[in-house]
């Protein structure tokens, strides 16, 4: 069966943060300083920021390109960074504002 856009977006940012897609287990991608969850649907964007919110580590949400409108709306004062498909940086983790 192919990978859902989320399985692709969630496997090419753990190869580039080189570490592994917990597919189902938790936070997507855990790595020594961030944790990332990929959401793909608007609909699934606060189920992301309640996944991350309580870690210590810099948070954040990765998702595809026509929601980044969406999770920058969503996450305005959490401290939760924005990351595209590709891993780059739209907004900066930070804490609680």
């Amino acid at each position: 069966m192919a990978d859902s856009v989320h399985d692709e977006i969630a496997k090419s940012l753990a190869k580039k943060f080189r570490t592994e897609y917990k597919k189902w287990k938790g936070i997507d991608i855990v790595t020594p300083d961030r944790v990332i969850e990929v959401e793909t649907k608007k609909g699934g964007i606060q189920q992301g920021i309640e996944q991350v919110e309580k870690s210590p580590k810099a948070r954040y949400l990765a998702v595809n390109e026509i929601n980044i409108e969406n999770a920058l709306e969503a996450t305005e004062g959490t401290g939760i960074g924005i990351m595209g498909p590709t891993g780059r940086i739209i907004k900066k983790a930070g804490r609680k504002g």
